[in-house]
């Protein structure tokens, strides 16, 4: 099904030289001369990169065979992630490379969105923040706290953060999946 210009919001979904985009800003442009046109920001679905691409007014454009399901990740099964449905309880291999460096915030049983293209996954949204235990962090030194010194900490689900140096091992902490950055200690 095509979509014509006037109906471009953001998160409208839109398929370009073969290749899935999401709109990520959107402008309509009525100069005083000559047509009107969208300026538009896309974000290719595949690989994260940014376009800027200009419409004319009434274009059209096709949409992609693109859907989002919610999953639950398993298990890790050699180079692939085994995810499961959460309502078909299908279960679906994803290899690690799609996911990128988001593997190492994967906990067992987290839930996820998966994106597929043509039947295919090629990619997957982590949540925001995830909590984990830090399994492995050096003692930070006495009295080194009054310049917001920080140092490395390994969580459970295998990523380094940087943390400051109050932080143990077996606390834990939140930490934002966008940035890999701590955000807080977590009580528990």
């Amino acid at each position: 099904m095509a979509v014509d210009t006037s109906q471009f919001r953001n998160g409208l979904k839109i398929q370009l030289d073969g290749n899935p985009f999401v709109i990520t800003y959107f402008q309509h442009v009525k100069p005083g001369k000559g047509g009107a046109f969208v300026r538009t920001k896309l974000k290719n679905l595949l690989n994260g990169k940014v376009l800027e691409k200009t419409f004319r007014s009434g274009e059209k454009c096709e949409e992609p065979d693109v859907r989002e399901n919610r999953m639950q990740y398993l298990y890790q099964d050699g180079s692939d992630l085994v995810f499961m449905d959460t309502t078909s309880y299908d279960q679906t291999p994803i290899p690690a490379e799609v996911i990128g460096d988001g593997v190492n915030f994967l906990a067992e049983n987290a839930e996820v969105d998966v994106l597929f293209w043509n039947g295919k996954p090629v990619n997957i949204e982590l949540p925001a923040f995830v909590e984990a235990e830090v399994t492995k962090s050096d003692p930070g030194l006495k009295g080194d706290t009054s310049s917001g010194a920080s140092k490395p900490a390994t969580i459970a689900t295998g990523a380094t953060v940087s943390v400051p140096l109050f932080i143990k091992e077996g606390d834990v902490i939140r930490v934002d999946t966008r940035t890999r950055e701590y955000v807080e200690r977590v009580n528990r």
